[in-house]
């Protein structure tokens, strides 16, 4: 009896830290709060046979300052759940300046959209173009490797509005799309195309 007690009261002081700490880091957030801008520049091994910029390169950058914006917003370990409309726009050139800016676009239960934007700049003909767009999720973890709860989100310009208000439906198609939301659920997208 005396083996069990200890055993007993231990188990409440580890419930009582984990609510606190997460009580203490639920403050609401903005995007500029997970603002988070990653610079590269595009060299040889970075390309493929056109000197182009390789995608998948590009993407591998993207996810590492999608993560960054995400562990930002929630001061956790995050992992990337899904990566969606990555649209190519232009060849970001060998020997050009990239520039990533990634922010949370919302904020759900365990889960964050990440937005990202990215620019080529080509130094020599001085102009800056946009290369591409995408969107990224990342679940937070907590120390045991759980889905653990985010902080609000509180979008304060009208484009940070819109990426909020959009990311609903983004998030319903992720779901169809991968099995877990039957579409008849999915009441943000029906309402788009039934009044």
């Amino acid at each position: 009896m005396l083996t069990s007690e200890p055993v007993f009261m231990i188990f409440i002081i580890t419930c009582h830290t984990l609510s606190f700490a997460q009580i203490s880091s639920m403050q609401k957030r903005t995007p500029a709060d997970s603002m988070t801008m990653m610079t590269e520049i595009v060299l040889p091994n970075d390309t493929n046979v056109f000197g182009n910029l390789m995608g998948g390169r590009l993407m591998y950058w993207m996810d590492i300052a999608a993560a960054i914006a995400a562990q930002r917003h929630c001061n956790a370990p995050v992992v990337t759940a899904s990566v969606d409309n990555i649209s190519f726009e232009n060849p970001i050139k060998l020997g050009n300046t990239v520039h990533i800016e990634a922010k949370v676009s919302r904020a759900f239960h365990t889960s964050m959209e990440v937005h990202l934007k990215v620019w080529g700049e080509d130094f020599t003909q001085q102009y800056k173009y946009k290369s591409n767009e995408a969107y990224y999720t990342f679940v937070a973890l907590d120390p045991n490797r759980k889905p653990r709860i985010v902080p609000e989100l509180v979008p304060e310009s009208e484009e940070e509005k819109n990426l909020f208000e959009g990311a609903l439906r983004r998030r319903q198609v992720r779901l169809v799309l991968g099995g877990k939301m039957n579409p008849n659920d999915a009441s943000e997208l029906k309402a788009l195309f039934f009044k």
